[in-house]
């Protein structure tokens, strides 16, 4: 067995895929593994409700949220319903900048004075118990499909089909809302004609989109559907999607997670950070490729705009931080940012300063932001122990939103670094550092092994791209890169004469060695193709000073 072939096993087992059985199972997701969406809390009784609505031709309202996961769901409910023979269904995606995250009191009445007889929410309504209750009171139903954090009781719903409810059987907790949405449509298809079980699978490159884009472990279901929605998406009949990949410069041929993560999604989601995401969605459902560039070419200006507003709003944050050094929780803000974008600049901050950290504006007496965490400090824990100074809040352990008076800014400052203190959490920077799966050779690293670890694709949340670390490697040369010198790259030389390039972009100060330094590297192998030629490079993520060998 070559080297190459040692150290992909060795990776695998690094990832518990020790038998050949649980090898096969992961390297080749099967969909029809999926489980059965009865199984989710409420499904009988919303498909009952929908069964209703498609005899009656009820008007129906799909209340979506305006990231791409809701955007998704969205257009996952309005393309399965038009086939089940829905004849009048619309969506409605709030405007983050007017009725702001999920649903509110106004939508519901505007929805209802529109003539819905039905609302069903996608990724979000869960803890929607005012504006639920006021649907009742019209006489508008609520069928909920979510996957945030539930409340003790549940809001006056027909159903609220959510698996974070502890009151069922569903085996996996960790759907995106637009995997619970597809649950929806397959629960569906066994009871309304219109959908043939398999068509369905034309669905899954929305899936996969939204699935990626929210971050959720892409372990088990999750896996499977992001596994075959790139293969549909390599192929899709969207003119939406084609048209986004053309403007992201996506290679449908060869689109993996990454090309999701970093380049169809922030588009997307740029419409809903500086104006609306409408724009998103009219891309998503168009019919007309004209049009469907025309929307697609709009979303890239606009994360065009959204990078430069971003790269602004993170220079002032970083002089702001300055103030709060001490602080194991960073809360900066200003009336100057954006709150569409300040969620951004959270996660660029953490990673920078290595807190949990909340990035606001305020606007007049109120002030709305953002929060990102990691490790053992849940941030949607954090807002809900400032419960009495805040307006409202919640989220996920990892990312969170948050509205307050903004005269408490302070206070909750205060508040939530008391609330870090009280866990008494430790050595949570060490939980940033990269862990390798392996310790590598440069001579194993080639074109072979990267194609081996392209099979563990998707890469993401709960599947990371495998990380390779290499020992006692000799600095032959650095270069620094960027306007601002931020970038580096480093050509490194093994004990055994094999050479390597380290490319790390805006790398923090310890990437920045001197040639004839020896370091030990964190990296993730890729091909690089430039005029013509390839050749292996890593992507470098974290390196520490070797002993020095004779070389």
């Amino acid at each position: 067995m070559s080297g190459k072939q040692n150290l992909f096993e060795e990776i695998l087992d690094a990832r518990g895929l020790k038998t050949q059985a649980q090898r096969d199972a992961f390297l080749n997701p099967s969909y029809d593994a999926k489980h059965d969406p009865f199984l989710l809390p409420d499904m009988q009784a919303a498909v009952d409700r929908l069964v209703v609505a498609h005899g009656k031709q009820e008007h129906i309202t799909i209340y979506g949220d305006y990231d791409i996961d809701g955007l998704t769901a969205a257009t996952v409910l309005l393309d399965a319903f038009s086939s089940f023979g829905f004849e009048h269904v619309d969506a409605f995606i709030p405007n983050r900048f007017v009725e702001g995250y999920g649903l509110t009191v106004d939508a519901i009445e505007r929805i209802a004075e529109a003539g819905a007889q039905l609302i069903v929410t996608v990724d979000c309504g869960s803890l929607s118990h005012v504006p639920i209750g006021r649907a009742k009171e019209l006489g508008v139903d609520v069928i909920v499909t979510d996957h945030h954090n539930v409340a003790d009781e549940q809001p006056p719903a027909i159903a609220v089909i959510n698996p974070k409810r502890s009151d069922h059987t569903y085996p996996f907790i960790d759907l995106a809302g637009v995997g619970v949405a597809f649950k929806l449509v397959q629960a569906l298809q066994t009871r309304l004609d219109g959908l043939e079980q398999g068509q369905e699978k034309w669905l899954l490159d929305l899936v996969a989109l939204g699935t990626v884009c929210d971050i959720v472990t892409l372990v088990d279901e999750n896996r499977a559907n992001v596994f075959w929605g790139l293969k549909v998406l390599a192929k899709t009949k969207r003119p939406g999607l084609k048209a986004l990949m053309a403007v992201s410069r996506v290679d449908p041929n060869t689109v993996n997670a990454r090309s999701l993560g970093f380049g169809l999604g922030p588009r997307m989601n740029a419409a809903g950070r500086l104006e609306t995401a409408q724009i998103a969605l009219d891309m998503l459902t168009a019919d007309d490729p004209m049009i469907a560039l025309e929307k697609a070419q709009q979303l890239d200006t606009l994360n065009s705009a959204r990078r430069a507003d971003q790269d602004q709003i993170f220079k002032a944050a970083v002089r702001q931080a300055g103030a709060f050094d001490s602080d194991n929780v960073l809360v900066v803000s200003s009336p100057d940012w954006n709150h569409g974008i300040v969620g951004i600049v959270a996660a660029k901050l953490l990673e920078k300063f290595k807190k949990p950290t909340f990035v606001l504006q305020e606007m007049g007496e109120e002030t709305k932001g953002s929060a990102r965490s990691y490790g053992d400090f849940s941030a949607a824990d954090a807002i809900k122990s400032a419960s009495g100074i805040i307006t409202k809040g919640g989220g996920h352990k990892l990312a969170a939103g948050v509205t307050m008076p903004t005269q408490n800014i302070h206070a909750f400052r205060e508040q939530v670094n008391k609330h870090y203190r009280d866990q008494n959490l430790m050595n949570q920077a060490a939980i940033l550092l990269p862990k390798s799966d392996v310790v590598a050779d440069l001579s194993s690293v080639d074109e072979p092994l990267v194609s081996l670890l392209a099979t563990l694709e998707p890469f993401g949340n709960g599947n990371p791209q495998p990380v390779l670390k290499s020992e006692n490697l000799i600095v032959m040369h650095v270069r620094k890169m960027g306007a601002d010198a931020q970038h580096v790259k480093l050509d490194v030389k093994s004990p055994d004469g094999s050479t390597m390039q380290l490319l790390a972009f805006n790398a923090p100060e310890q990437f920045f060695v001197e040639p004839g330094e020896y370091i030990d590297a964190w990296y993730q192998p890729d091909i690089n193709e430039w005029m013509g030629r390839r050749s292996v490079e890593g992507r470098l993520l974290h390196l520490e000073l070797a002993s020095t060998i004779d070389a």
